[in-house]
């Protein structure tokens, strides 16, 4: 929202008896070691009482806080407080610089979801140099701030959020000039409980019940075990059953073996759990700051032990009781293994299952390493082997133009002096790390728009001479930027390939002009009038790994300087040159942060690094699945080449040969794996639907996934039945034959 669009809201909507204002900016913080680049929210003084946030140290934002002639003020997030100045309590009083402007830090934050965004500093306005100046306190297409409310009492969300839509559509009516139809502009109103949750709530649904599967997997071979042991058991439960024990004793001796079984595993499994969420937390903590906070609570205990006593119960229930002709002492005269063809059933379905469900996670984690893939596979459009990044931002709003581009126009001219740096450029952002900078409306000389077409979109840019050079991205026609492109000179830009093809069909579009046409222009300092197009480029999608056809212009630095992105392309080890390259800044600006140096390969890396950690933990459920369902199978068909045996000695003593019981038993291992994948596929896309209609990013896998997952489980079901297999074609039949 707009600082008018939120004046509006307040005085015309009663649904909602408090509001709170979250804007996002990025500050120079220099006072406290390091100069260091932080990520703030701007707050009016209503908000911490909004959100029912307290302090842990000091105190929060208020009311008198607000306004122009308030002294700077601001808040520590907790986990800003103990990461960086490990829980330091001095740091509470003392004075900083954010920008050009002094700050005291008044109080931390307590331990909070970081919401909208993960900032490290809350201030006051009077610290922004944006909230409190006249393009941003009455310009209605100034879009910057998030707007949180408390609803009044008796008000439900869904009548809130009527009243919001009609005061907005009142205030679209009103000023329509600022609300282009092409943006279709919308307001909506979501519990923050369900838009925290929102962001991870797909792939937390997708590991629980990945979760689930791994126990139905686990609970099946249990339930294998415990039906193959009553079997063995079968006199044993008889005797008990003539001495008197009713089938209810019976089976409360059963739930007693199952209980004792699955609370040692639980046990078992809290005392692996404990260093296992320690080590995925240390890996996942390279990716998410807010990895570390993951932990056993008494919640999860809880849960565990529900589970594993519902498990015993109906393990319990899968054996079946001795018959009245077994308990009458018929079945007692020797120690043989009858299996019936239920039990057997049983046996077979269980291992069924543990396959099905196998598959189902297999064919999930192929999915994810495919996707994983492909991503880190697609070609980029520029180097990204030899190209290192780094942020080196410069607080624009405090400096002259003249100021900013001479700094980077002598740090340049120094790192292209160091050994083993071929040329450095200066840039808006570092792609994928910076995605969705900025993006506006323009229009070209010469373009007729259809009746009722808005002006296009395109990226705003901002490069230095050789930019595109150091990223190895060709220019297709016209020329690059030089240093005669100063701010005092014509106003140029260089457009992307597919802005020149689709404004331009079968033209030229070198030496035509471009005009941004956005509102949005005025507010952030960029001169109007036309531009002419001295070059065009090839497509550099920075915003998406997958790169798609890119609408961008690039304008000079010297003429519009934004960003702070410095790329250095080398000709050896790229990280050898971050020392003397931060030398050479700080000589420059002792105050100047450089962060986040990394090769662009390492940058596309750390931005896949969610997907690969999904990829990692879902594997992990596929692997511990499959080596269950390997086991479980083993066990079937092991038991049941024991209760066989005398049926392979009678085949082996009329002339059947070894190798075809040995044939026999792993075809069946086979018929029980494809079983198992065709049980898996149907039940797996019945689930997708049902899942999907809830879930709508959830997709079925692919041809390749499936095809590797169906393949991985049949060679796994045969390698299991080697050895059953193996023991069936070696059966002594005279051996066999004496045992009945």
């Amino acid at each position: 929202f707009s600082i008018p669009e939120l004046r509006d809201l307040q005085a015309r909507v009663r649904t909602l008896t408090a509001f709170g204002d979250f804007s996002t900016i990025d500050f120079t913080m220099i006072g406290l070691g390091e100069p260091r680049v932080v990520r703030a929210g701007v707050v009016g003084g209503s908000y911490f009482d909004v959100m029912g946030l307290r302090a842990v140290r000091g105190r929060l934002l208020g009311p008198s806080d607000d306004g122009p002639r308030a002294a700077g003020a601001a808040v520590l997030t907790y986990r800003f407080w103990t990461t960086a100045f490990h829980g330091d309590e001095t740091v509470v009083g003392k004075t900083i610089r954010l920008g050009d402007r002094s700050a005291t830090i008044v109080g931390v934050l307590e331990p909070s979801v970081p919401y909208p965004t993960e900032t490290e500093i809350i201030a006051n306005v009077v610290t922004s140099p944006h909230h409190l100046d006249a393009t941003m306190v009455e310009g209605r297409v100034h879009r910057m701030t998030d707007l949180f409310g408390r609803l009044a009492p008796g008000v439900d969300l869904e009548t809130a959020t009527a009243e919001l839509r009609a005061v907005h559509g009142a205030i679209v009516q009103a000023h329509p000039e600022a609300y282009q139809r092409q943006a279709d502009f919308r307001i909506d109103a979501v519990r923050l409980r369900d838009q925290i949750v929102s962001r991870a709530r797909t792939i937390l649904l997708v590991l629980l019940a990945a979760s689930a599967l791994v126990f139905v997997v686990a609970c099946s071979n249990v339930a294998n075990l415990i039906l193959a042991r009553s079997v063995r058991r079968e006199g044993e439960l008889a005797i008990r059953a003539a001495l008197g024990a009713g089938p209810r004793a019976l089976r409360r001796t059963l739930l007693a073996e199952s209980l004792l079984l699955c609370g040692a595993g639980a046990v078992l499994a809290v005392l692996i759990a404990r260093p296992m969420v320690s080590v995925l937390a240390r890996y996942a903590a390279r990716f998410s700051v807010r990895a570390l906070d993951f932990t056993i609570d008494a919640s999860l205990l809880w849960v565990g032990v529900a589970l594993a006593v519902a498990a015993a119960v109906l393990l319990a229930f899968v054996p079946r009781l001795p018959s009245a002709e077994a308990s009458s002492g018929l079945g007692l005269s020797n120690g043989s293994v009858r299996v019936t063809s239920g039990t057997n059933r049983r046996l077979r379905l269980f291992a069924v299952t543990q396959i099905g469900a196998s598959f189902v996670l297999l064919a999930g984690a192929g999915m994810l390493l495919t996707t994983l893939f492909t991503l880190q596979r697609a070609q980029a459009g520029f180097d990204t082997r030899h190209v290192l990044a780094l942020n080196v931002p410069i607080v624009s709003y405090a400096r002259k133009p003249q100021e900013i581009t001479g700094f980077y126009k002598e740090a340049m001219r120094r790192i292209n002096e160091l050994p083993g740096v071929e040329r450095a450029s200066v840039g808006t952002t570092v792609p994928w790390r910076d995605n969705a900078f900025f993006a506006a409306q323009f229009t070209v000389e010469g373009y007729a728009k259809a009746n009722g077409e808005e002006d296009p979109r395109g990226r705003f840019r901002s490069v230095s001479p050789g930019f595109f050079a150091s990223l190895g991205v060709p220019i297709v026609a016209g020329r690059d930027f030089t240093d005669a492109d100063r701010r005092d000179a014509e106003k140029v830009v260089i457009v992307s390939q597919s802005l020149a093809q689709r404004m331009f069909p079968g033209g030229d579009a070198v030496n035509r002009h471009l005009m941004w046409t956005d509102p949005v222009i005025k507010f952030i300092d960029v001169s109007g009038g036309p531009r002419r197009i001295v070059g065009v480029v090839a497509d550099v999608d920075d915003e998406n790994v997958i790169p798609a056809p890119a609408m961008a212009v690039y304008h000079p630095y010297e003429q519009e300087i934004f960003g702070g992105r410095l790329f250095v392309r080398a000709r050896t080890d790229p990280y050898a040159l971050v020392p003397p390259i931060t030398r050479i800044i700080r000589e420059l600006s002792a105050e100047q942060p450089v962060e986040r140096a990394a090769t662009l390969e390492d940058v596309r890396a750390e931005v896949l690094a969610p997907d690969r950690l999904n990829a990692l933990v879902f594997g992990g459920f596929a692997m511990v699945a499959l080596t269950i369902a390997v086991v479980g199978v083993a066990g079937v068909l092991a038991f049941s080449v024991s209760a066989r045996t005398r049926e392979f000695g009678v085949r082996l003593a009329v002339g059947s040969a070894p190798r075809h019981l040995l044939t026999r038993v792993l075809g069946e291992g086979a018929v029980i794996g494809v079983s198992g994948i065709v049980a898996g596929a149907a039940g797996g896309i019945v689930l997708a639907r049902i899942v999907g209609s809830y879930i709508p990013d959830v997709q079925i896998p692919g041809p390749l996934a499936t095809a590797g997952a169906a393949a991985i489980l049949i060679a796994a079901a045969v390698l299991a039945s080697l050895m059953p297999a193996a023991r069936a074609s070696r059966v002594d039949v005279m051996q066999a034959l004496r045992s009945e």
